[in-house]
C-alpha cells in the first residue's frame, strides 16, 4: 500500500494514508515523497472529502472510517484493482510470486532491467538497495511487480495477483502460509492456478522445477511458454553449484553452455531467486551476459539479511524471515559464511499465521544452528514457546528493553547478531544498535 502511495504522488495525486502501526523503511520513504501518515483508523479521516479511497486488505468491518466510507458511498476499490486501473493495463507486467523470496527475486529483476537501460516501473514489497525506493512509474512498457497470493480486500477475496495479468510469471515455491485465510496447501495452490490460468498463450512462467506443489498445480494445465529452474536435471535452467567464500554459482541452459555468475547475497536459496530474475528478464528481451553483469552490481533489500553495521565489535543483520522454510535457509546461509563466528538470533513471532501456531512444529529445526536464541513473546501466542523448543535452550522475553539489556550482557566482541521479524519489532533493531553503540 505504501508502494501504491508512491505511484499514485507520481501520477499527479494529492495522496493521504493510514495505518495502526507506522515503522521504516517504509515511513521514511512516504516521508520523503511528502505523503502525509495518519496514525489510526478514526472516520475523521474522511472530513477531507477524498475523490478515491484505495482499501488495503488489513481494513475490516467495524473500522469506523470503513463505516463512514460504506454510510455516505465514497468511491472505493482495493489496491489493485486500482494499481490494475491506472498503471498496469498498457505495461508488460513481469510478476515475481511464490512464497518465498518474492522481494528479492523482484528486485533483482527490476535492476536488471534498470542497468539494461530498459527504466522499468515496479512495485516491491520492500526497499531495493540499488533504488532506495520501493515504486516507481518507469517508463513503458516493462513493470515488475512482487505479485502476492494474500487476498485482496474485505470485499474481494481472490488473490492480489489475479489483478496484475501478467505476460512473465515467475513462481519461485508453494507452501502452506497465510493460514488466517487459507484452509491447507490445496487452497493456496487453487489460487496459484488462477494466475496461471490468465498467463496469456505468448506469455511465460518461469517456475521451479524442483518444487512438488508447482508442479502439481502445472498439472491442472498451463496455457503458456514455460521454463523451469533448479537443480533438478530435466530443469531449463540448472543451478550446478553456488559458492560459499566468494559468493559465486554455475549454472547452464539446455543444449546451451555453461554459465558462472558472481552475486553479493548469501545461500543457494538466492542463486535461485537470480536464476528465476535472469529467465524473467531474457522474456523481456535482456541477454544473460547483461544480467550477470547486473547481478554482480546487485546490493540486495533492506531487511533481507541487511547489515546493519559493525558495534563494539559485534554485526547487527535484519532479516525479514518468519516462515520456517526462510528462516532454515538464512541460518543456514549465514552459518556457512560466518563458521567462525558466533551467530546469536533473535526471534519475533508475529506473523497471523506464526502466531496462530501453524507452523510451531518445524521451528526446533529451523533453529537449530543458532549458537544462541533469543525469542520475544508479545503475548498473543497461541501455543507453547518452552513445548516447542522443548530441545534447545532459548530465552524467552516479554518486554524489549529486557531482551535489550540481556544481550547488552551476552555479546561479546566478534559476535554477529541475526534478527528476525517481518513487522518494526517495537524499534528493537535500533534500541540494541544504541546500546552496542554506547558500551
Amino acid at each position: 500500500m505504501g508502494g501504491l502511495a508512491v505511484l499514485a504522488k507520481q501520477l499527479g495525486y494529492k495522496v493521504t494514508g493510514s495505518d495502526q502501526a507506522v515503522y521504516p523503511p517504509m515511513s521514511t520513504q512516504l516521508e520523503s515523497v511528502g505523503i502525509e501518515l495518519i496514525e489510526g483508523f478514526h472516520a475523521s479521516q474522511l472530513d477531507m472529502n477524498p475523490d478515491q479511497i484505495v482499501v488495503g486488505n488489513i481494513m475490516t468491518r467495524g473500522h469506523a472510517v470503513i463505516e463512514r466510507m460504506l454510510s455516505e458511498g465514497y468511491s472505493m476499490m482495493s489496491g489493485p484493482q486500482w494499481l490494475r486501473d491506472h498503471v498496469l493495463k498498457d505495461r508488460w507486467v513481469l510478476a515475481v510470486s511464490g512464497t518465498h523470496g518474492k522481494t528479492t527475486t523482484s528486485s533483482m529483476l527490476a535492476w536488471i532491467l534498470e542497468h539494461a537501460g530498459l527504466e522499468p516501473g515496479f512495485l516491491i514489497g520492500g526497499v531495493p538497495q540499488n533504488f532506495d525506493f520501493s515504486a516507481r512509474l518507469g517508463k513503458q512498457p516493462f513493470f515488475v511487480i512482487e505479485a502476492d497470493e494474500y487476498d485482496t480486500a474485505f470485499f474481494d477475496k481472490r488473490s492480489k495477483f489475479v489483478h496484475y495479468q501478467p505476460r512473465s510469471l515467475v513462481v519461485n515455491n508453494i507452501e502452506f502460509d497465510h493460514a488466517d485465510i487459507f484452509r491447507d496447501l490445496q487452497d493456496i495452490q487453487r489460487q496459484f492456478h488462477h494466475v496461471i490460468k490468465i498467463l496469456p498463450e505468448t506469455g511465460k512462467l518461469i517456475f521451479n522445477g524442483d518444487d512438488e506443489n508447482i508442479l502439481a498445480v502445472i498439472s491442472q494445465g498451463l496455457w503458456s511458454e514455460q521454463e523451469s529452474f533448479g537443480k533438478a536435471d530435466q530443469c531449463y535452467w540448472k543451478l550446478h553449484s553456488s559458492g560459499v567464500g566468494d559468493k559465486s554459482f554455475h549454472f547452464s541452459l539446455q543444449d546451451e553452455k555453461n554459465y558462472e555468475a558472481h552475486l553479493a547475497l548469501l545461500g543457494e536459496h538466492n542463486a535461485l531467486n537470480s536464476l528465476a530474475a535472469v529467465a524473467a528478464a531474457r522474456h523481456a528481451g535482456v541477454s544473460i551476459e547483461q544480467s550477470l553483469i547486473a547481478l554482480a552490481e546487485f546490493k540486495g533489500v533492506k531487511r533481507r539479511l541487511e547489515n546493519k553495521g559493525t558495534f563494539s565489535q559485534v554485526t547487527v543483520f535484519d532479516d525479514f524471515a518468519h516462515h520456517p522454510t526462510e528462516i532454515q535457509c538464512t541460518l543456514q546461509a549465514f552459518k556457512q559464511q560466518y563458521a567462525n563466528q558466533r551467530m546469536v538470533v533473535v526471534f519475533e513471532p508475529r506473523s497471523n499465521t506464526m502466531q496462530m501456531g501453524v507452523h510451531a512444529d518445524r521451528l526446533q529445526e529451523a533453529f537449530v544452528l543458532a549458537d544462541k536464541l533469543y525469542v520475544y513473546n508479545n503475548g498473543e501466542l497461541d501455543w507453547s514457546l518452552n513445548d516447542t523448543f522443548s530441545k534447545l535452550e532459548i530465552n524467552i522475553f516479554a518486554n524489549i528493553d529486557n531482551l535489550v539489556d540481556s544481550l547488552l550482557h551476552e555479546l561479546m566482541p566478534k559476535d554477529n547478531v541475526l534478527i528476525l521479524s517481518n513487522g518494526g519489532f517495537g524499534g528493537f533493531c535500533d534500541k540494541l544498535i544504541e546500546g552496542l553503540s554506547q558500551r
